[in-house]
């Protein structure tokens, strides 16, 4: 047979896609936990020769490989895995199991995913916005001793972040202690980085799973989406506030966020502690112990808490799987508030049987999202949930980042986990749960005048939008496992 050279290389070319096709495949087969993830990356990386294949290999692997920087660290901590319960303790978690039953199930369900131990006496205080979140952050810093631990997604360069530059460096210049890891993408929302200025100050700084990912690419997945600041082992902060100026709304930034986060003090701290710990381990290669960043535990008031750190390493499915329970669990009332709203269908479908059982279910939208994509996504779900019986209420301008689910007026989930398939399966996210009717009582506060604000969304409105609009939505829906 007489092979002339451009047959030659169509012939080579066919046979390097089949190879690196075929290898594609396998891993998806092998390694890819949901059949229509594995569905939707065969199909691309056959359909699109070479191309699909290189696509899957760049974001469709995931590479974060930390359980043996896990087992390293539970072994090396010092740190008490276990909480001293006190006559009070017992009989404060006997009350509650009395006045709500399906609680015990949905503790003990998070104590065995978690293998974390449900810790008593934390005080958690709700803070509002940034303008109460980054003063009482920057107080702590300003009085931290021995050390400070920062991890967040994003950290820009403008003045929040300087505000919180400065205090990191003056905080390093006395002595502390201080660590900073930023998520890589995350840190490029603007420059120069706030990862730079920070080393160039001497301040010990890491990015977290460096990438060549655009800075601006919204959709880019295995980030490290928790915000987690604890000083000195005793005083800790998370929820769902970034450090920018946005939320910091009495600065009159451009574009406003609101946002809820959350000062921790008590044994649960020990558990955000933790999270950044494993997180800075895997990024700096540097083990945190001792004393200085796990001090001895220390009650603190009144509320039953802990972490639950979720992740697409050992820690995948945490989270969707305490959401399901705590769902489950509900007997009165579920209210959630998220920015972006993309739950798989078992989580759509416990929302419906919660309404189904005649459990009053309010979930509270941004009526114009930051992310129009995710918007039209997230309009062709509710139909669904709606027709089942669930509120949804469109909460106006300016764009609300409050991650948060109350169940019964007892128990609260608060972090940084959105309710999408990025959050929730693709990316490093970190909350924490509270067992207090008297916390979940204020933050049911709070949820009813975001609801007084908001407007109720009915099914007619959405089924009898026009064609193109519904069109949009429906196609858009077809992205969301990769939102």
């Amino acid at each position: 047979m007489n092979w002339s050279g451009e047959y030659l290389w169509t012939f080579l070319l066919a046979a390097v896609n089949v190879v690196i096709a075929g290898a594609a495949t396998v891993h998806a087969v092998l390694y890819k936990r949901e059949t229509r993830s594995v569905i939707g990356w065969v199909g691309l990386v056959w359909l699109s020769p070479l191309f699909g294949a290189l696509l899957y290999f760049c974001f469709g692997v995931n590479r974060v490989e930390r359980k043996a920087i896990t087992m390293r660290l539970q072994s090396d901590w010092q740190h008490p895995r276990q909480a001293l319960l006190i006559d009070q303790d017992i009989a404060q978690r006997n009350e509650l199991i009395a006045k709500h039953p399906p609680l015990a199930e949905l503790a003990e369900l998070v104590t065995r995913l978690t293998e974390h131990p449900l810790f008593p006496g934390n005080d958690v205080q709700p803070l509002c916005d940034g303008d109460e979140a980054y003063p009482a952050m920057l107080e702590a810093m300003e009085g931290a001793e021995r050390s400070v631990t920062l991890l967040s997604f994003i950290f820009d360069n403008d003045r929040a972040g300087e505000a919180f530059l400065e205090s990191l460096v003056r905080a390093h210049q006395r002595g502390v202690q201080v660590r900073v890891l930023i998520d890589d993408v995350g840190a490029r929302y603007s420059r120069p980085t706030m990862l730079r200025r920070l080393k160039q100050a001497g301040v010990n700084a890491r990015a977290f799973l460096p990438t060549r990912v655009p800075r601006m690419f919204k959709y880019a997945n295995l980030r490290n989406h928790r915000k987690i600041l604890v000083v000195d082992g005793r005083v800790g902060f998370t929820g769902g506030t970034n450090i920018r100026e946005g939320h910091w709304l009495s600065l009159g930034p451009a574009a406003p966020v609101r946002c809820l986060h959350f000062r921790f003090e008590g044994p649960v701290v020990a558990h955000l502690q933790e999270a950044f710990s494993m997180d800075w381990a895997f990024a700096a290669d540097e083990l945190l112990e001792g004393e200085i960043w796990f001090p001895k535990m220390q009650r603190a008031g009144g509320v039953w808490a802990r972490g639950v750190p979720d992740g697409p390493d050992e820690d995948i499915d945490k989270m969707p799987l305490t959401i399901l329970g705590a769902l489950t669990a509900a007997r009165r009332s579920v209210h959630v508030m998220t920015p972006y709203f993309l739950p798989d269908s078992p989580i759509l479908h416990a929302l419906s049987v919660a309404a189904l059982r005649g459990v009053a279910v309010h979930l509270i939208l941004p009526s114009k999202n930051n992310i129009p994509l995710v918007q039209w996504a997230s309009a062709a779900v509710l139909p669904e949930i709606i027709a089942r019986g669930c509120h949804v209420h469109l909460n106006p301008p300016p764009f609300d980042h409050t991650k948060l689910l109350l169940i019964d007026d007892l128990w609260a989930l608060v972090g940084s986990t959105n309710w999408d398939a990025r959050s929730l399966r693709l990316n490093f996210e970190f909350n924490v749960e509270c067992y207090s009717p008297d916390l979940t009582s204020r933050l049911r506060g709070l949820v009813e005048q975001r609801i007084a604000d908001s407007q109720l969304l009915t099914l007619p409105q959405l089924l009898n939008r026009p064609l193109l609009p519904r069109l949009r939505d429906g196609a858009a829906r077809l992205m969301s496992p990769y939102l």
